[in-house]
């Protein structure tokens, strides 16, 4: 039978007992440094902190050392600055990537277009909790937006004129459609990079159309020189005409009214005696009718002498007679006519 050793159990108790107290300061030892670690976290200048606990959450902006309850409070670092991601490209090296570059216009062509994305973190716990990735939803919303605006343009206005209204437009998308999904995120700025045409052949065609507009702005402009130049000696003839016509006007109505002023006069004559006036017009009008008619005075019903009227109408009476004698000759009923 073997015999146990006092001395030997004595031994073990205090090995026991060592032990013990050995793993119970290298417990203090391993715990105290990481709960002294983990109750205290420093924020920076550009950053806000997010400090849940047990599961309600709230933004900690003030930089500097903090404290926190270790394994009840959770605190997770969001970055405030304004940062940004590249659409359409990889900033790293600049190649193109046309699974995003690629887009087609409202007058169905192809283009290539770069963007530049800035946005910031606006609401820090939003950020956190809202959703999974919030940079991810964001550039989802960012392409969706994109080829929406594009597709509502022409090339034209793509490539050259229309780019800053495109990327105005296209920023207050996507403000719209983050308010809908609040996660804590805001665009800060689109900048389109760089905008071509996707092959060289329709790069060619492109400077082709540009060269063309070019042509048609050098036409118009040669032709409203030339409306210019002309304009002003049109506008001279045409007033010139008018005037010619205004004092043609004038000149008619004053005529017209110098004429019914005489119609008047003549018939105001004419009211006071009829007879007269009528005679006098009848012999005036056979004056300018019958400028060379002789005029023969027929002095009986019957038979009379014609007498040598020239003489007295020359007012030489005298010479008419001495000149040429002439016998009074009968007539009968036709010495009454006119010769």
């Amino acid at each position: 039978m073997e015999t146990v050793d006092p001395n030997r159990k004595e031994r073990w108790k205090k090995v026991r007992g060592l032990m013990k107290k050995s793993g119970i300061a290298a417990a203090l030892l391993v715990a105290v440094p990481v709960i002294g670690f983990g109750s205290v976290y420093n924020i920076q200048e550009q950053e806000q902190a997010v400090l849940t606990t047990l599961g309600s959450a709230r933004a900690v902006a003030e930089p500097g050392l903090h404290f926190k309850v270790p394994f009840i409070q959770k605190v997770s670092k969001v970055n405030t600055t304004i940062q940004g991601f590249a659409i359409g490209y990889d900033p790293n090296d600049n190649e193109s990537k046309e699974e995003d570059s690629l887009m087609i216009t409202q007058d169905y062509n192809f283009v290539n277009v770069d963007f530049f994305v800035e946005y910031k973190v606006a609401d820090p716990v939003k950020a956190v909790y809202a959703s999974e990735d919030p940079l991810l939803i964001l550039q989802n919303i960012t392409k969706s937006c994109i080829r929406t605006v594009i597709g509502s343009y022409d090339v034209d206005s793509v490539l050259t004129t229309g780019k800053n209204e495109i990327q105005s437009k296209i920023k207050q998308m996507i403000v719209e459609k983050l308010d809908q999904h609040d996660v804590g995120l805001t665009v800060m700025n689109v900048t389109i990079q760089d905008s071509e045409p996707p092959t060289t052949e329709v790069m060619e065609a492109f400077k082709a159309v540009e060269t063309a507009k070019q042509g048609k702005e050098t036409a118009i402009n040669n032709a409203n020189k030339y409306r210019n130049e002309k304009l002003p000696e049109a506008t001279a003839q045409t007033d010139k005409i008018l005037q010619d016509a205004e004092s043609a006007k004038a000149q008619r109505i004053n005529e017209a009214n110098a004429e019914v002023a005489k119609f008047k006069a003549m018939y105001n004559e004419y009211i006071k005696n009829p007879e007269v006036t009528r005679k006098r017009m009848f012999y005036e009008t056979m004056e300018d009718v019958l400028p060379k008619m002789k005029v023969i005075i027929d002095g009986t019903d019957k038979t009379s002498t014609i007498l040598p009227l020239d003489s007295f109408v020359s007012g030489n009476a005298g010479a008419g007679n001495d000149s040429e004698s002439e016998k009074p000759a009968e007539t009968g009923s036709a010495g009454k006519e006119n010769q």
